[in-house]
C-alpha cells in the first residue's frame, strides 16, 4: 500500500472513531436529560448507590474502550481497521446492555459493526459481523430478553428479520459499489488510453518521422513564439541552417535508402550536442534547423562548429568510405527582426558556406563582411 492509500486509510479511521465518540456523548446525554427529568433507568430500583455504580461503570468501561482505541490509532502503526471494527462491536454490545433489554430499538445497537462493515466497504467482514448478530440475537432473546423481560416472539422475530434485511442491504450496497468501482475503472482506463493515443497522436504531428526530430511546421510555431519572447524580454536567440553537401549526389550514387541512414545519423549527431534549451527541427529534404537560446553568438558559433567536426568524422559503411560533411549558415537575432529577417540572413551565412567550399560555419555578419565592397560590416 502506497502512501496515499495508507493516509486515506488512517483519515477513514479517525472519521470512524470520531463518529464512536460522538455517539457515546449523545447516548451521555440522552441518559441524563432522562434521569434529570425523573425517569428510572430500565429495570432498575431506584438511583441508590447500586444504580450509581451501575450506570457509572458500564458507561466509564465504553469511554475506557475508546480512549485505548485511540491510544492505538496514535501509538501502534499496525491493525488499525481491526481495532476499530473490535471497538465498534464491544460498543453495539456494551449499549445494548447499558439500555437494558427492556428499552424498545435497543437491539438496534447490536448492528454497529455490520453498519462499520459496510464503511469500509469489507464484504468479508460484512458477512461476519452480520451472520453472528443474527445468530447471537438468538440466546440474548431467549436466555434473557424472554425469561426475564417477558417479551414477545413477534419482537424477536421482528429483529431478526431487521437483522437479516440490514445484512442483505449492506451486501447490496458492496456489490454496487464493486460494480461501480469496475466501471470507473473501466472508464478511468479508456480515457488514459486516449490520452496516451493523443500523445502519440501529437507527437506525430509535430515530429518529423525519418529523423526523430521535430518538422517544419512545429519549428516556426515554436520560433514564432521565442521570437515574441525575445523582443519583450530582450533575451539572445541565435538562428543556424545546416545543409548537407553534396546530398544529391549520394541519393544518385548510393540510393535513396542509404540518404536516409545518412539523414539519421546527422539528426542523431545533432541531438547529441544540443543543448537542454536548443530546438532542432528538419526543416526540409537535407536542410535541418536549429535555434540556440540563452547564449552569446561566440557560444553558438562553437556548438556549431563542434557540430560540423562531430558529422565529418562519422563513419559511413554504405559511403564506401566517402565523408559526410554539412555547411552551417549562423546569424544572431537583434531587436526588431522578425521571422523573414532572420531566416534571409541565416540564408546568406549559407550561401556564403556553399560559395567559399562547403563544410563550415559562417556566421551572418561575416558574409556580410565579405560581400561588401567596403570591407565594412554592415547591419540587416
Amino acid at each position: 500500500m502506497d502512501g496515499n492509500n495508507v493516509l486515506l486509510e488512517d483519515r477513514w479511521h479517525r472519521k470512524i472513531l470520531n463518529a464512536y465518540w460522538i455517539v457515546m456523548l449523545m447516548f451521555l446525554l440522552a441518559q441524563a436529560v432522562f434521569l434529570l427529568s425523573g425517569g428510572a433507568h430500565p429495570g432498575g430500583a431506584g438511583k441508590g448507590t447500586g444504580f450509581w455504580l451501575r450506570w457509572s461503570g458500564s458507561n466509564g468501561l465504553t469511554v475506557l474502550l475508546l480512549v485505548m482505541t485511540e491510544t492505538w490509532l496514535r501509538c501502534w502503526p499496525k491493525h488499525h481497521k481491526k481495532a476499530i471494527a473490535a471497538c465498534g462491536f464491544l460498543i453495539s454490545y456494551m449499549f445494548y446492555f447499558i439500555t437494558q433489554p427492556t428499552a424498545d430499538g435497543s437491539q438496534i445497537a447490536l448492528l454497529l459493526p455490520v453498519v462499520i462493515s459496510v464503511v469500509y466497504f469489507d464484504r468479508k467482514m460484512l458477512f461476519s459481523f452480520g451472520v453472528f448478530t443474527i445468530l447471537t440475537y438468538i440466546p440474548i432473546y431467549f436466555l434473557i430478553e424472554r425469561p426475564l423481560y417477558q417479551k414477545p416472539i413477534e419482537e424477536f422475530i421482528q429483529v431478526e428479520s431487521v437483522f437479516v434485511v440490514s445484512l442483505l442491504i449492506g451486501s447490496t450496497i458492496l456489490i454496487r459499489v464493486k460494480e461501480f468501482a469496475g466501471y470507473l475503472k473501466t472508464v478511468m482506463k479508456s480515457e488514459q488510453q486516449l490520452l496516451v493515443e493523443k500523445t502519440i497522436s501529437d507527437k506525430l504531428l509535430k515530429m518529423d518521422a525519418l529523423t526523430g526530430l521535430y518538422n517544419h511546421k512545429t519549428f516556426h510555431e515554436y520560433l514564432d513564439a521565442l521570437l515574441q519572447h525575445s523582443e519583450k524580454y530582450h533575451l539572445p536567440l541565435q538562428l543556424a541552417i545546416i545543409d548537407i553537401d553534396g546530398f544529391k549526389k549520394v541519393n544518385d550514387s548510393y540510393g535513396h535508402w542509404v540518404g536516409d541512414l545518412v539523414l539519421k545519423q546527422v539528426a542523431a549527431t545533432i541531438t547529441s550536442i544540443m543543448m537542454p534549451n536548443d530546438f532542432a527541427a528538419r526543416y526540409g529534404g537535407e536542410e535541418f534547423a536549429v535555434i540556440f537560446a540563452d547564449k552569446t553568438l561566440a557560444e553558438a558559433e562553437a556548438i556549431t562548429e563542434k557540430l560540423r567536426l562531430g558529422i565529418s568524422a562519422q563513419e559511413h559503411p554504405n559511403l564506401k568510405g566517402r565523408p559526410v560533411t554539412v555547411s552551417v549558415g549562423l546569424c544572431d537575432y537583434r531587436p526588431g527582426d522578425d521571422k523573414e529577417t532572420l531566416f534571409c540572413k541565416a540564408d546568406i551565412a549559407l550561401y556564403h558556406a556553399k560559395r567559399t567550399g562547403k563544410n563550415k560555419v559562417v556566421t551572418a555578419s561575416d558574409a556580410i563582411l565579405a560581400d561588401s565592397p567596403e570591407g565594412k560590416v554592415a547591419s540587416i
